[in-house]
């Protein structure tokens, strides 16, 4: 099996400035899609000038969001400070979806630190009027971290919220149904559940625990991506609530997960991160499943094209200048 993963590219500095070079996108600058119907942006989410500049005056019928947690990985503020930052970049995504719309977040909670910032966040959605509650969604992992004096902590935090009345259809997960009971008289005749149903599979609650958490053996795997969310969570939510043809927005690409559910459910996608090496991750991942069918490169890297080796160094080798003809590269 491969072995060429990339390092964690949140931590790793000399890895970033060994790929920089290949990345098409500076900061403020925009990809559109040749085939016209995405774009990526190296933007600040929480500057609502720049991403005026990725909607262009478009709205989106679904965002979802995969901010930072305020722990373990990239920077970590004071949490009033981390609350306050969220509460712009919120305000934002109210301002460009549209009057009927679904807004999804990913968040975490510390359990060494107060649980932070879930229910901060939490709170401060209640300020955001235009966004109702409506769900707290938890994804099972199969495998977590522990204490022998403490739960094995296996969850991932999803909330969910709505503007107006948005689209929404029911799912199916790929668990069968199996339990007997909640009987009920239909027409006259007493019948169980299994026999009222329309399918014979169960749907998806609020704790889902039929979807696999990306590690490396997977295609999906994209290395140097930290807390990668699995293509079939996405593809979850963006069925559940968007149309074909549908605006979904993404301010926080990072391994482009949400782009590529779009690409593949025939969805529009605006994405966006602040950090070039993910925007390049992105499109890179976009590439490659219209070349080749993949949804990732599993134990290897996206850069591997220019990069065969990570352990070697690029001693003597000067990076292929980035142009538009070679990266169908159109810049706001």
């Amino acid at each position: 099996m491969k072995n060429n993963p990339l390092p964690r590219l949140d931590e790793d500095d000399v890895m970033r400035q060994r790929l920089l070079p290949y990345c098409r996108l500076k900061p403020g600058e925009i990809w559109e899609d040749p085939q016209g119907r995405h774009k990526v942006g190296c933007l600040d989410t929480a500057d609502a000038s720049q991403i005026g500049l990725l909607m262009n005056g478009e709205q989106a019928a679904l965002a979802i969001q995969d901010p930072p947690y305020n722990l373990i990985a990239f920077e970590v503020r004071k949490l009033h400070d981390f609350i306050d930052w969220s509460e712009q970049w919120v305000r934002i995504n109210d301002s460009v979806l549209s009057s009927n719309s679904s807004f999804y977040v990913w968040i975490g909670a510390d359990q060494k630190n107060a649980f932070q910032p879930l229910p901060d966040f939490m709170v401060m959605m209640r300020r955001v009027e235009n966004f109702q509650a409506r769900s707290f969604l938890t994804m099972r992992n199969q495998r977590g971290y522990g204490t022998q004096k403490n739960w094995m902590s296996v969850r991932q935090e999803l909330l969910y919220y709505t503007k107006g009345n948005p689209f929404f259809e029911v799912q199916y997960t790929d668990i069968p149904k199996i339990l007997r009971g909640y009987y009920k008289e239909v027409g006259g005749e007493r019948t169980e559940n299994i026999e009222r149903s329309k399918s014979e599979n169960i749907r998806p609650g609020n704790v889902w625990v039929d979807i696999q958490q990306v590690f490396y053996r997977m295609e999906e795997n994209v290395s140097g991506c930290y807390a990668q969310k699995p293509i079939k969570a996405i593809d979850r939510i963006v069925s559940a609530s968007s149309r074909k043809a549908d605006l979904v927005i993404d301010f926080f690409a990072h391994s482009g997960s949400t782009l590529l559910s779009c690409e593949r459910l025939g969805r529009r996608c605006f994405t966006a991160d602040s950090d070039p090496l993910y925007c390049e991750i992105t499109i890179r991942r976009l590439e490659v499943w219209r070349k080749a069918g993949r949804l990732g490169w599993q134990n290897g890297h996206p850069f591997e094209d220019v990069l065969p080796s990570i352990a070697a160094p690029t001693t003597g080798r000067t990076p292929a200048p980035v142009t538009e003809q070679s990266h169908q590269l159109d810049l706001l």
